[in-house]
C-alpha cells in the first residue's frame, strides 16, 4: 500500500525516537519561552493600563506629603500646605486644564452599622471625583454638587465595604456610624478588582474598600487636626492628553510659587507613570526574546545536526533512489518534509508548554497573563522558518551525494 509522503516523513523520524525528542526538546522550549513571555508580558501591560486608568490617565495629580512635629511646624510657617485654592489656581493657569477634584482623608475610628463593621478608608471628595478617578456607580447614584452645598450627610460606598457593613447586599438608604456621624448611604460603587494598591509607587487607594461623603460635610461634620492639610490631593483633568507635559511643568512652577518652595507636596503624571512602565516592559521583553531566540537558534543547530547525522546513516536510502530516477530537487524536499514535521510537532508542543509556564509563573508570581494571537502566530512561523533554514544545508548534502558512490560506500 503506498504511502504519502508526509506520512513517509513521519515514520521516518518514529524509527529514531530518542534521536527525534532530543531534536524536538529545542525547538519546544525556544516556543514555549516566547509564548510565555508574550502572555506574561501583555497580561502585564493590559494590568498596567487598568492600574493607572485608575489614576486616569488625562490627570495630573497633586498629593499632600505628610510631615509631623518639628518638620510639620518648619513647613507651616512658610506654606499653608495643600488646598483647596491651590487646585482652583491650578485650574486656572495650566493649559487645558478642564476641572478639579479634591479629597481629604478622614481618620475613622469607628465604621459601623446594625449589621456589620469595617475598617475602610473615608474621605470627603468634591462632586467631580468620581468622573475624574473613573468610578463607576453600580446601585444608586453619585454623590452631586447640591449633596456638596447642602452638607448632606449622606455617602457612597466601595463594593468591599457595601459588603461589610451590609452583608445583605442591601445598602442602599440605611443608615451607618463614621465616628460620631451617622451617614445614609445613596450609592454603591462597581468593584474595579484592581489586583495591586501601588503603580510604579504611587498610592492607588482600594476603591472597593473606601468610603466617600462630599467634600463640604466632611469638613463641617469631622474634626481635623489644626495644622492639617486642607486637602490631602487632587486631580486636575486636561483635555488634551499631548500637553500633559506642558500642564505639569506649569503646574510645578504655580505649586512651588505657592508653598514658596516648601516641599509638602507631590505631583505625580500618570501617563509618565504608565510610559515609564512600559518602558521596562520593552526591557524585560527583549531580554527574554533574545534568550528564547537563542534556544531556538539551539534547536535549529540540532536539527541541522540530527539531519547531518540522518544523511550519513542513510547514503545507500539515497543512492537508491537517485538511481531510480529521484531527482536532487525530490531528495532536498524530502528532508526538508521532515524538518517541516520536527518544527510543527515542537511548535505545538511548545504551544502547550508556553501556555502552561505562562500561568504557573502568573500563580506564583501573581502577575497577569494575555494573549495576543498576533504573537503567537509569529512564534510558530519563527520555529518554522529557523528549522527550514537550518535543514537546508544537510537537505544539499543528500542532495549532492553520487548515487553510485553512496550505493558502494554504504
Amino acid at each position: 500500500m503506498k504511502t504519502g509522503p508526509w506520512r513517509e516523513a513521519i515514520e521516518e523520524l518514529s524509527r529514531r525516537k530518542l534521536r527525534t525528542l532530543l531534536t524536538l526538546l529545542g525547538m519546544i522550549f525556544g516556543v514555549g519561552a516566547i509564548v510565555a513571555m508574550q502572555g506574561v508580558g501583555a497580561g502585564s501591560r493590559r494590568e498596567a493600563l487598568k492600574l493607572v486608568e485608575s489614576l486616569g490617565l488625562h490627570n495630573l495629580i497633586v498629593e499632600a506629603r505628610s510631615a509631623d512635629g518639628d518638620a510639620l511646624k518648619e513647613a507651616r510657617a512658610r506654606s499653608l500646605g495643600l488646598t483647596d485654592a491651590d487646585a482652583r489656581a491650578a485650574l486656572s493657569v495650566v493649559p487645558t486644564a478642564e476641572r478639579y477634584a479634591a479629597e481629604k482623608r478622614i481618620k475613622a475610628w469607628g465604621i459601623f452599622s446594625d449589621s456589620g463593621g469595617s475598617q475602610a478608608q473615608v474621605s470627603g471628595i468634591s462632586p467631580d471625583y468620581f468622573a475624574l478617578a473613573s468610578l463607576r456607580v453600580a446601585q444608586g447614584r453619585a454623590l452631586s454638587a447640591a449633596d456638596d452645598a447642602s452638607l448632606a450627610a449622606v455617602a457612597v460606598l466601595g463594593a468591599r465595604a457595601s459588603q461589610e457593613l451590609f452583608p445583605d447586599g442591601k445598602p442602599l438608604g440605611r443608615l451607618f456610624k463614621v465616628n460620631h456621624v451617622w451617614l445614609r448611604v445613596v450609592g454603591v460603587l462597581a468593584d474595579r478588582d484592581l489586583d495591586k494598591d501601588h503603580f510604579e509607587g504611587v498610592a492607588l487607594g482600594a476603591d472597593s474598600h473606601r468610603i466617600f461623603l462630599p467634600l463640604g460635610s466632611a469638613r463641617a461634620r469631622f474634626r481635623f487636626e489644626p495644622m492639617e492639610d486642607e486637602i490631602d490631593r487632587f486631580l486636575l483633568r486636561v483635555a488634551e492628553p499631548d500637553r500633559l507635559g506642558d500642564g505639569a511643568r506649569v503646574l510645578g512652577q504655580v505649586l512651588e510659587q505657592r508653598h514658596a518652595g516648601v516641599d509638602d507636596y507631590q505631583l505625580v503624571v500618570p501617563q509618565q507613570l504608565y510610559r515609564q512602565n512600559q518602558q521596562t516592559q520593552r526591557i524585560f521583553s527583549i531580554v527574554m526574546g533574545s534568550i528564547a531566540g537563542v534556544s531556538l537558534l539551539v534547536g535549529g543547530i540540532g536539527i541541522m545536526n540530527i539531519m547531518l547525522a540522518s544523511v550519513l546513516e542513510r547514503r545507500r536510502e539515497i543512492g537508491l533512489l537517485r538511481a531510480i530516477g529521484a531527482r536532487r530537487h525530490d531528495i532536498v524536499v524530502r528532508f526538508l518534509r521532515e524538518a517541516v514535521v520536527i518544527c510543527t510537532a515542537g511548535a505545538l508542543i511548545g504551544l502547550l508548554f508556553g501556555a502552561a509556564l505562562a500561568y504557573a509563573i502568573a500563580l506564583f508570581a501573581g502577575w497577569q497573563v494575555a494573549w495576543e494571537p498576533i504573537g503567537i502566530l509569529a512564534s510558530v512561523i519563527a520555529c518554522l522558518a529557523i528549522g527550514l533554514v537550518f535543514s537546508f544545508y544537510p537537505a544539499r548534502q543528500a542532495a549532492a551525494l553520487d548515487p553510485i558512490a553512496a550505493i558502494r560506500d554504504a
